[in-house]
């Protein structure tokens, strides 16, 4: 099961992502994402806080944050850090221990794809939001998880091939090495489709979709979307 692999790997990504500037999450995502969260209301959940980065942005924000993490290990690392700590849950995303509307927001930040019962997980937030609530999300762009850059022809020529279905869902685990840290990331490719469908039926409104890239030109990347945020709101 998914969350049982980062269970495992709990302590390459504590190191992994609180390596200054190291993670996607400084790059890419933070000044795109924080935006689409609304202002602080009696309270927040963050789904799959992973070691609590996220939390600990929203904290400083003012937000009234609970994070949520299937691993006791990654809920240590959130609890334990030396800087200001959210309150934290072991618990399943799919069954959250949580009342009925008791959130104003729910974000599920780079987490949707690595939580085995994605759907559940969406109609769980729906739930602890009720009415007027707000879900975020940021995911790996289903286009990046389909397939891959055929080997190099030049950095300007590189067809992006997808040698399997799109709409297959189908597990990854993908080993990433830099500046002297190694991180394995598990996840499931799952096309667009599965979450919009998801969202709807917990009765969610698509508000906001951003694309995000890579902004230098010179990569390949910038080609393509790495990542995907949505804000919902749930009516």
């Amino acid at each position: 099961m998914l969350r049982d692999a980062w269970d495992a790997s709990a302590e390459q990504w504590v190191a992994w992502a609180r390596a200054p500037g190291h993670d996607t999450y400084w790059r890419f995502h933070r000044s795109a994402f924080l935006p689409l969260i609304p202002p602080p209301g009696r309270l927040t959940v963050d789904l799959g806080c992973g070691e609590g980065r996220l939390a600990r942005d929203l904290l400083g924000l003012g937000h009234q944050v609970v994070g949520i993490d299937a691993s006791p290990k990654m809920a240590t690392a959130t609890r334990m850090h030396p800087d200001s700590s959210p309150g934290v849950v072991v618990a399943d995303a799919a069954a959250l221990p949580l009342p009925a509307a008791v959130a104003d927001c729910v974000i599920a930040f780079m987490s949707l794809q690595d939580i085995d019962g994605m759907e559940e997980a969406v109609a769980e937030a729906g739930r602890v939001l009720g009415s007027g609530g707000r879900l975020v999300i940021a995911i790996p762009h289903p286009l990046n998880s389909a397939g891959g850059f055929a080997p190099d022809l030049g950095a300007g020529s590189r067809p992006f091939v997808i040698d399997r279905s799109w709409y297959e869902r189908r597990s990854i685990s993908d080993t990433s090495e830099r500046d002297g840290l190694t991180m394995t990331f598990h996840s499931e490719h799952r096309p667009i489709r599965d979450y919009t469908d998801a969202l709807f039926q917990a009765g969610f409104l698509i508000e906001k979709l951003q694309e995000v890239g890579e902004p230098d030109p010179a990569d390949k990347w910038s080609r393509l979307p790495l990542f995907l945020h949505l804000g919902a709101l749930r009516i």
